[in-house]
């Protein structure tokens, strides 16, 4: 009998094996780039996208892969109020197995430090919708909801700002400020590090080439507003949040806001040379519940590795340092794209501890990407991810670490339909005997694919 592995491995073959002709048949672009969040530079056929009516927004189809933050320079009309609807989708195959050293936890008579037991098959669907109104010329506000997630099976909203890149009254000094200037207010995804517009959003997969989000993973909607100054390949940003994923009026004594800034520079030197590299920080003295790094609740792409059978996580194969009172991060990101060859690097520390400790401790991750796209347009890609964290859990005096190695490829069927897939193999070490993670490991391919328009 043919094992899972083997034949999950032929069928990535055989998938991959029909990308040149698939690809070639469509015409489609990867959608490469410039400055700090350029659309697509290269044309494909009309027909496979929908024309942008909406300014200063980043296309959730594959012009907007390797676009950071929303472009500044920006060229689309503003025709009057609009209304646009988008929309993105993901379902995976998945066969992974795990195994772990714990000691027995033996409660009720039930080893709840027993790994359950899994099985190659699929898992839930993803969906999230997207509203952008153009209320005025650079005048926008969006709406970003999940239909379906891993955590909530109900439509729920994530999150809604108004963003601002042009002066809505007739006055000469703010219209030159807003050549330069962005302005965002609202309950969104806070801008912190460059690896959050790499990652996996729910439903909407397609602008990460892997299937899993980094190890410690930092995304978290919080309720302020963020300023932008972008002039030629400069990049500055300053930010000021309630440092919570919710908003609350009671116990003022046990928060304070969160401050952001991000530093860098995003040149396009030539057609085939971009380079751009940033650095952010993320602070806040005290919080009732900060979740920089549990601030997903969407879940993780890998389903029930290193649980139990009674387990609910639906965060598996992440580590949530639990800094949810005070935290100090940083993160260094460096980027290069050199015809189809992409370099992308995470390095990151975070500092902090719950409210329930006295003193802080300290986190590190160290991640590297590197991807090649080819074919026409640069649809169809090759890629691999190394991914390690290191750090103190409370009540744990040694230090904890996991690793994790991502091999993937895909192809884009269109500009808005991409398969792709995954091997991983992760490894935690460290961590003491009587938890569930002692001596823990998964491994095993992914199948996905993803709708995003």
């Amino acid at each position: 009998m043919i094992n899972r592995k083997t034949a999950l491995t032929t069928a990535l073959l055989l998938l991959f094996a029909a990308a040149p002709a698939l690809a070639q048949q469509h015409g489609t672009t990867s959608g490469s780039g410039e400055g700090s969040g350029a659309a697509a530079t290269k044309a494909a056929p009309k027909l496979l996208y929908r024309d942008i009516t909406i300014q200063y927004v980043r296309p959730q189809d594959a012009r907007g892969i390797n676009v950071f933050e929303p472009p500044k320079d920006d060229d689309t009309p503003f025709n009057g109020l609009k209304l646009e609807f988008g929309a993105a989708f993901t379902q995976q195959f998945q066969a992974l197995d795990h195994s772990n050293t714990a000691a027995p936890n033996i409660i009720d008579g039930v080893d709840l430090n027993r790994l359950v037991d899994l099985g190659p098959g699929f898992n839930l669907a993803t969906a999230n919708l997207y509203l952008n109104a153009q209320l005025a010329p650079g005048v926008r506000v969006a709406l970003e909801s999940y239909m379906s997630s891993r955590h909530h099976a109900e439509f729920w909203v994530k999150g809604g700002y108004l963003q601002i890149d042009a002066s809505p009254i007739e006055m000469e000094l703010l219209e030159n400020l807003m050549r330069y200037v962005t302005l965002k207010a609202g309950h969104f995804e806070i801008n912190y590090g460059d690896a959050h517009f790499r990652r996996t959003d729910n439903g909407n997969a397609f602008f990460n080439p892997f299937v899993g989000n980094l190890i410690m993973d930092a995304f978290a909607t919080e309720i302020g507003a963020e300023v932008y100054f972008r002039k030629d390949a400069l990049l500055a940003m300053v930010g000021i949040t309630n440092g919570e994923i919710r908003g609350a009026v009671t116990d003022p004594d046990s928060r304070a806001p969160s401050f952001i800034g991000k530093l860098g520079f995003d040149q396009q030197f030539d057609d085939r040379l971009r380079v751009r590299m940033t650095g952010s920080l993320y602070t806040t003295e005290k919080s009732q519940n900060n979740t920089l790094y549990a601030g997903d609740r969407a879940g993780s792409r890998y389903y029930n590795v290193m649980d139990n059978a009674l387990g609910t996580d639906f965060r598996n194969g992440r580590i949530n340092p639990g800094l949810s009172d005070k935290v100090t991060a940083w993160q260094l990101n460096p980027f290069v794209k050199l015809g189809g060859l992409e370099l992308f690097g995470v390095y990151e520390k975070a500092a902090g501890r719950s409210a329930a400790e006295a003193e802080n401790r300290t986190w590190n991750q160290y991640a590297g990407d590197i991807v090649y796209r080819f074919l026409a347009n640069e649809n169809a890609y090759v890629g691999a991810r190394y991914n390690v964290v290191e750090g103190h859990l409370a009540g744990v005096a040694n230090k904890v670490g996991i690793d994790r190695v991502q091999v993937g490829a895909g192809w884009f069927v269109t500009p808005t339909i991409l398969l792709k897939g995954e091997y991983v193999r992760q490894t935690y070490n460290d961590f003491p005997a009587n938890d569930i993670r002692n001596g823990g490991k998964f491994d095993g391919f992914i199948i996905e694919g993803v709708v995003s328009f």
